[in-house]
């Protein structure tokens, strides 16, 4: 009889563990299922931003830059290029060529009422100055942009090579040939013999062309540059700051004024262009 009662106690047992252990191996499998479907959502939110990551961050770091620019100053306009490479991480080693034009504060332009068909022109005007430059500087990044992009800052100085070009001003000017007769012809400008009861209008832009003058000098810029834009391959940016050039031989621009071999200009130029590995 008690052998009998122990074989029914320990059927009992074994009814009650198998329900407990199958509801634990049930747990384990949902936690697994549970870990398993976790990851996989995870790994499809990286392939969904990955795209969007590269397009937006890119950490290497790229030695050469070259960037072609435009720029507006307080007496003219012109052209750049640049080309360099990093010497540092903050630190790069840049080399650029410019034109650029040169205007006097004191140019008014006016032209002879008497004559309805009459060309306007710059009254005094001696020569049109170009300045072209050639040097080599330093631009030194003061913050990088941050990953999802923003402004980077970097103050700049170059110095070099400058070349001032002074192109002779013509004007149609009427001269009387005879006691009725008048003759309109382009004269090289003088102010001690045209006025403006003489000059018709301005003559043609290359006229004059083979008397240009040259007057090589240095020259000495300083500047900063905010740089914009979302990847760090692209340069696009914005510059600010001033020139000042010097020619030994003083350039003459406006009649009655004293020659000039000092030339200050402040300017604002943006830029566009791309940095790479060889």
């Amino acid at each position: 009889m008690g052998k009998f009662i122990l074989a029914i106690f320990l059927c009992m047992m074994v009814f009650l563990t198998i329900p407990g252990m199958a509801q634990e191996e049930s747990q384990k499998v949902t936690k697994k299922e549970t870990k398993k479907e976790t990851k996989k959502k995870e790994k499809k939110e990286e392939k969904k931003e990955a795209p969007a990551i590269s397009d937006t961050i890119d950490n290497i770091l790229l030695e050469q830059q070259w960037s072609f620019g435009v720029h507006i100053n307080t007496n003219g306009w012109g052209l750049k290029f640049r080309k360099g490479r990093n010497l540092a991480a903050l630190k790069q080693f840049m080399w650029e060529m410019e034109f650029t034009t040169y205007k006097s504060a004191k140019e008014i332009r006016t032209v002879n009422p008497n004559y309805s068909d009459s060309k306007s022109y710059f009254y005094g005007k001696m020569n049109t100055v170009y300045f072209l430059r050639g040097g080599i500087g330093f631009q030194h990044i003061l913050n990088r942009k941050p990953y999802w992009g923003g402004v980077q800052l970097s103050y700049l100085y170059y110095g070099g090579f400058s070349l001032g070009i002074a192109k002779p001003v013509y004007l149609f000017i009427i001269t009387q040939s005879n006691a009725t007769d008048f003759v309109i012809t382009q004269q090289r400008y003088n102010p001690d013999l045209h006025f403006p009861e003489n000059i018709y209008g301005r003559g043609a832009y290359l006229t004059g062309i083979q008397n240009i003058g040259l007057h090589p000098g240095i020259y000495a810029k300083g500047g900063l540059e905010f740089e914009f834009g979302t990847k760090s391959r692209a340069i696009q940016a914005l510059e600010i700051g001033a020139i000042l050039d010097y020619s030994p031989i003083a350039i003459s621009i406006m009649a009655y004024n004293p020659k000039q071999s000092l030339f200050l200009t402040a300017y604002l130029s943006f830029s566009f262009g791309k940095r790479y590995n060889k």
